[in-house]
């Protein structure tokens, strides 16, 4: 498989994980990963009292090197559970 196969969808996937692989006549046309990801936040900017506001948010780095943006709460070393089909945060694990 080739970049172009694969594209972004595998940004939210660690290695040995399930995807799903479609293919027609033995030539593979796409690669999907599972619905939704746990992954571990490495590096993100602290939060700091006061910062409250309704849905502010600050971007935070996970464990497979994509970027994602998390509510201002959540820290370094924290697990979030990701929607893969948009990249968006959905809560901590």
């Amino acid at each position: 498989m080739n970049n172009e196969t694969v594209g972004d969808a595998l940004k939210f996937v660690k290695e040995n994980e399930m995807c799903k692989v479609c293919s027609h006549n033995g030539s593979v046309f796409s690669v999907e990963p599972p619905l939704f990801v746990e992954l571990d936040i490495t590096e993100t900017e602290p939060g700091f009292k006061g910062d409250t506001a309704t849905g502010a948010t600050k971007p935070a780095t996970v464990e497979t090197g994509a970027l994602v943006y998390v509510p201002l709460f959540v820290e370094q070393g924290d697990k979030i559970k990701i929607d893969t089909r948009t990249g968006e945060y959905l809560s901590r694990v």
